[in-house]
């Protein structure tokens, strides 16, 4: 017969267990939603860094039709994860993620070189407060914008080998200029963590304003030397940001 003290303790300890709030699910989920001008293929490299620690990693080709349908596209990619997700943004894919990140099933949020809007706020509210150095947008005569394949190295990815660069200038996914003019409704950072990355060199989103957002949303930030295309020039740098954040919000 199992005597008195040592019962006790059982009973407490089962007692304890039930009482105790359970533990967070382990977020093993990465969703990345790239920005305009360059596709999700740039991702690759951080790809394959979360994928060999074991995560299950989803890159969104958002149309880049109006900021619904770019929501809309990372919410179908959002509702096919099976439990919690880290919800990551770079650049215009900042402004999705912040609406989109709503989802329940979004643990948190990582903003690379991003923008981080606030309810009411466009990216073009944004970028023309406070100015990025790069001025080679432009605009095509049914409304869709590109960044001048002259400027582009320079601008968007000036620390990236000047061919993949070149490339990347002359196969650019063009925005439709509706979707910069977009306001946030509920941003998903009020209710939920979030992380910043903020390239120094950054060219097309000035990295004051960045580090303004991430300080106003409460945002866990770090600072990397790179240029927009950070996640192409510094992928250890990104995806040990993001395997943070998911280690934070498994604990």
């Amino acid at each position: 017969m199992m005597k008195s003290g040592v019962l006790s303790a059982v009973l407490a300890a089962c007692l304890l267990a039930l009482w105790s709030p359970a533990s967070a699910a382990p977020v093993k989920n990465v969703v990345i939603v790239h920005g305009a001008l360059a596709d999700g293929s740039g991702w690759r490299k951080v790809f394959d860094l979360l994928t060999a620690k074991g995560y299950d990693v989803t890159v969104v080709q958002p149309p880049m039709t109006s900021l619904k349908d770019d929501v809309d596209a990372t919410r179908r990619i959002l509702d096919m994860q099976d439990g919690p997700s880290v919800l990551v943004g770079h650049s215009y894919g900042g402004m999705i993620v912040t609406e989109a990140g709503t989802a329940a099933n979004v643990a948190g949020l990582v903003y690379v070189a991003a923008f981080q809007p606030d309810a009411g706020e466009t990216l073009i509210d944004l970028a023309t407060r406070t100015p990025p150095a790069s001025k080679g947008i432009l605009a095509t005569k049914d409304g869709y914008l590109y960044l001048d394949p002259k400027a582009f190295p320079d601008d968007f990815a000036a620390d990236v080998p000047k061919d993949e660069a070149l490339f990347m200038a002359h196969s650019q996914v063009f925005p439709a200029q509706a979707a910069f003019q977009t306001k946030i409704t509920v941003p998903a950072w009020k209710e939920k963590k979030s992380w910043a990355l903020i390239a120094t060199e950054d060219r097309a989103i000035n990295p004051e304003l960045m580090r303004t957002m991430a300080a106003r949303a409460g945002s866990q930030a770090v600072e990397v030397k790179g240029s927009h295309a950070v996640f192409m020039s510094q992928p250890a740098a990104v995806a040990d940001l993001i395997e943070k954040a998911a280690q934070a919000l498994s604990d």
